[in-house]
This record gives C-alpha cells, sequence and structure tokens, in this order.
C-alpha cells in the first residue's frame, strides 16, 4: 500500500479539523436557539403566571363571559373547547386509525397508494386556516351546518385526521414482522394478525398520536374563527341527556359554541388590564390543558409498552 506523502497527511489533518470546527460551531448555533428559545418561553410563561395566577378561583371556573372584568369567567370556553374535542375525537380516531391500518396493512403498492399517501404527508403540513375556509365552504354554507359544535368538531378532526394516519403507521412499522410471521405460519388470517397482534403492540404510539394531536386541536383559533365561532356568549350547549326517551339529545351539537382560544383573543383585543389579567389566566388553563394531556399521552405509552411482552 502506498504511503501517504508529508503534505498529503497535513491537508487530511486541516481538513479534518475544519470539520470539526464547522460542527462545533453548528453545535454551538444549536444550543444557542434552544436556549434562547427556553428563556423566552420561562420568561412569558413567568409574566403569564404573575398576571393571570390570582384570577383562578372558582368564579372564573363558572361563571359566563362578562363586560366587567371582575365578573368575567370562562364556564362557556372551557364547556365548548370539551365539547367540541368529544366530537373531534370521535370522528378523527377510528377514521384516522382505520386508515393508517388499511394504508399499512392491506393497501397494494401501486400509484394510486403512492398518491394518498403523498397528499396525507401534505395535508400534515397545510396551515390550520385552510382547513377554516374548506369547513366554511363545505360544512356552513353547502352542508348548513352553521357556525355549530358539529362543524368546529368536523373542522378539527380534518385538521388532525394527517397527524393521526401518519402516527398510526409509524406504530404499525415499529412493530417486527417476526410476530406477523409467526401469527400466519399458525393459520391466522390478516385481521386475526392485525386485531390481536399488530394492533395491541402499537397502540402506546398510537395513542401518542391522536392525544398530541388533539392537544394541537385545543389550542387552535383559526379554523374556528373562521367558521363563525362567537366571541361573546352567556349560555351553555344543549344538554345530552334528556327526560324523556331515548333519553339522549343531540341537539347539543348544533348549538352555538365559543372556546378557551376564542375566550383568550377576544379579552386580549381588548385594553383595559383586567381583561388582559383574565386573558392569562384563561392562557394558564388552556396551558395546562395542554400539558395535562401531553403528559397523558407519556403515561399510557409508558404504561402500555411496560405491559407489553414481546
Amino acid at each position: 500500500m502506498k504511503t501517504l506523502t508529508a503534505p498529503v497527511r497535513e491537508q487530511m489533518r486541516a481538513s479534518i479539523a475544519a470539520q470539526k470546527r464547522r460542527e462545533l460551531l453548528f453545535s454551538a448555533m444549536g444550543f444557542a436557539a434552544l436556549f434562547l428559545m427556553f428563556v423566552t418561553f420561562v420568561a412569558l410563561f413567568i409574566d403569564m403566571i404573575g398576571s393571570g395566577f390570582d384570577r383562578l378561583n372558582l368564579d372564573f371556573f363558572t361563571h359566563f363571559a362578562s363586560r366587567r372584568a371582575e365578573q368575567a369567567g370562562i364556564l362557556a370556553a372551557w364547556v365548548g373547547s370539551f365539547t367540541v374535542m368529544l366530537v373531534t375525537a370521535f370522528v378523527a380516531v377510528p377514521i384516522g386509525v382505520g386508515a393508517g391500518i388499511y394504508l399499512e396493512e392491506y393497501a397494494p403498492a401501486n400509484k394510486l397508494t403512492a398518491i394518498i399517501e403523498i397528499n396525507i404527508n401534505n395535508l400534515a403540513g397545510v396551515p390550520s386556516i385552510v382547513y377554516g375556509l374548506l369547513a366554511l365552504g363545505m360544512f356552513v354554507h353547502t352542508l348548513g351546518l352553521g357556525a355549530s359544535v358539529l362543524t368546529a368538531g368536523l373542522t378539527l378532526a380534518l385538521l388532525i385526521l394527517p397527524i393521526v394516519i401518519v402516527s398510526t403507521r409509524e406504530a404499525i412499522r415499529s412493530i417486527p414482522g417476526m410476530i406477523r410471521e409467526a401469527a400466519y405460519a399458525l393459520g391466522a388470517t390478516r385481521w386475526q394478525v392485525v386485531r390481536h397482534h399488530v394492533l395491541p403492540y402499537s397502540l402506546p404510539g398510537i395513542l401518542t398520536g391522536v392525544i398530541i394531536g388533539l392537544s394541537r386541536a385545543i389550542g387552535e383559533t383559526a379554523p374556528i374563527v373562521t367558521i363563525g365561532a362567537v366571541t361573546f356568549i352567556a349560555f351553555l350547549p344543549e344538554s345530552p341527556i334528556s327526560g324523556s326517551p331515548p333519553f339522549v339529545s343531540f341537539d347539543w351539537l348544533m348549538s352555538p359554541f365559543t372556546a378557551m382560544p376564542i375566550q383568550i383573543f377576544n379579552w386580549t383585543s381588548r385594553p383595559e388590564a383586567a381583561f388582559q389579567q383574565n386573558a392569562s389566566a384563561a392562557a394558564l388553563v388552556l396551558v395546562a390543558m395542554t400539558l395535562m394531556m401531553n403528559a397523558l399521552a407519556i403515561w399510557l405509552r409508558f404504561r402500555l409498552r411496560r405491559n407489553l411482552k414481546w
């Protein structure tokens, strides 16, 4: 083997040293960006706590919005967010998980499937305002659903549907092929393999993706503003329980609504300091709800993975 000459060795050392300097510079820039983001978030969060923590009492959660800041509350907002998330989960979860299972386990590898996969990945990055405009034209005007809880739930379901599908597919892909092969070797059908082997092992990842998608939807403002959500409301949707058979009412689906992001937007648009304090308190509640949903996703993932036996 030919021995490298001294100039060549020096050139290689210089090239390696330059590469290490570039890597060190890139790492320093990444750390600085992360540190700046973290400091900014902590500063904003501390300011939000200092401004709104005193408003977090029972009356704040049980009172409707009011023109008087000291009497205003978020009852209609958090109930509206809960009902909208209920519709969103009921629509997005079965459709998204079912589509993910079909694309990963049943769909043939052809051009149509490839086009569907590309579109799903692209839809995951579409701005939320586009979904609001789509819902305004399709749900509000074409189908005549109006600015209702059902319209908001369907809109946010469309928003998180690509996230649920992608997370379901990724969770299914993480299952080792030997599990499927062993089940097929014992005579199981494809559905039995999916039902009894693939789904149980991929369930932690699927649930994580679903809850993360819902935690994104609960904080979205643009889509529900676009479809005409009410900014000031002093009543709750109809009760889902009725006093006459069949004792279940779906009138609440067509009720006008507001949500936590809408209430925060309404208060921040007012110049009075008291309303700004209310907005900070409501933002704290929304952040707490989002953190709780993400914490639930982490706990479910850990709990389900601990119970699995490979």
